[in-house]
C-alpha cells in the first residue's frame, strides 16, 4: 500500500469529482483500450483477459437481491451486476456517468443516486455491496472510515465483491505516470490534455483483508496475472 503523503482530502476529492466528471464522455477508452490507453495487442490481450477473469468471479460469487453499487461510472459494471441482482441501487458524483451509464444498463431493475460517496447516509440496508475501481481513490486517512461506511450498508451476511488496479505501467495512459513510491497523488490527464491530481493508492493482498477484517468485513482479496486486485466477502 502506498504511505501516507501530504494530501488535503477535502481539496483532492474535489478535484476529482471535476476529473471524472469531465472525462466520462472518455472513460469507455480506458476499459476498451482506445486511444492513449492502446498499449498494442499484446497488453492490449493481456487486459481483456484480466478483466473476463473479473467478471467471471463476480458472475460466479452471484449478488442477488437489493444490491448498492458505490461509484457506478459508465455501468460497466452495474451490466454485469444485472445478471443476477433484483434491484441495483447506483450512486455516483457524476451526473454525467450516472446519464451513460443509464443508457448502457438501460433497465428498470436499476435506481441512480447523485450523492457524494463519502457524505452518503442512506437510511436502509443491502443485500450486497460493489464497487469498481474506487477503493483505491480513498485517502488513505480516510479509509478505516469509508470501509466501516461498507460494512453499515450491508445486512448481516451480505456480500461485497470490489476490483481495483494493480500497479503494471500500461494500467492507464500512454501519458500517464503512476505515483511516486510515498504518494498518493496520480497527476491525471484528459484527451484535451487538461490536468487533474487524483488520490490512487495500490494495495497488497494481506493488508487490505486486514484493513476490511477490522471493519468488520471478512473477504478473501485475489488478483489476475496483470492488471486488477479483486476481494469478495461477505458482512460480520
Amino acid at each position: 500500500m502506498s504511505s501516507p503523503g501530504p494530501v488535503n482530502p477535502p481539496a483532492v476529492i474535489e478535484d476529482m469529482k471535476k476529473y471524472y466528471q469531465a472525462r466520462a464522455p472518455e472513460y469507455d477508452e480506458w476499459f476498451l483500450r482506445k486511444g492513449r490507453y492502446d498499449h498494442g495487442a499484446e497488453a492490449n490481450s493481456r487486459w481483456f483477459a484480466d478483466v473476463a477473469l473479473v467478471q467471471k468471479a463476480l458472475d460466479n460469487f452471484c449478488m442477488e437481491g437489493e444490491i448498492a453499487e458505490i461509484a457506478c461510472g459508465t455501468g460497466n459494471w452495474t451490466v454485469e451486476l444485472l445478471h443476477h441482482a433484483g434491484h441495483i441501487l447506483a450512486v455516483d458524483a457524476s451526473p454525467e456517468m450516472i446519464r451513460i451509464n443509464g443508457e448502457k444498463a438501460a433497465d428498470s431493475r436499476v435506481t441512480y443516486l447523485l450523492h457524494d460517496i463519502f457524505e452518503w447516509q442512506p437510511n436502509r440496508i443491502f443485500d450486497g455491496l460493489f464497487f469498481g475501481f474506487w477503493i483505491s481513490h480513498v485517502p488513505l486517512q480516510k479509509m478505516d472510515g469509508f470501509l466501516g461506511q461498507c460494512k453499515s450498508l450491508l445486512k448481516p451476511g451480505g456480500k461485497i465483491f470490489f476490483v481495483d488496479s494493480r500497479p503494471d505501467p500500461t494500467m492507464s495512459a500512454s501519458n500517464h505516470t503512476l505515483p511516486e513510491p510515498g504518494s498518493e497523488i496520480m497527476k491525471r490527464k484528459l484527451n484535451d490534455g487538461r490536468e487533474f491530481d487524483i488520490v490512487k493508492n495500490f494495495f497488497d493482498q494481506e493488508s487490505l483483508e486486514a484493513q476490511c477484517l477490522r471493519a468488520g468485513l471478512k473477504v478473501e482479496v485475489k488478483q489476475t496475472p496483470h492488471y486488477f486486485i479483486y476481494a469478495q466477502g461477505r458482512a460480520l
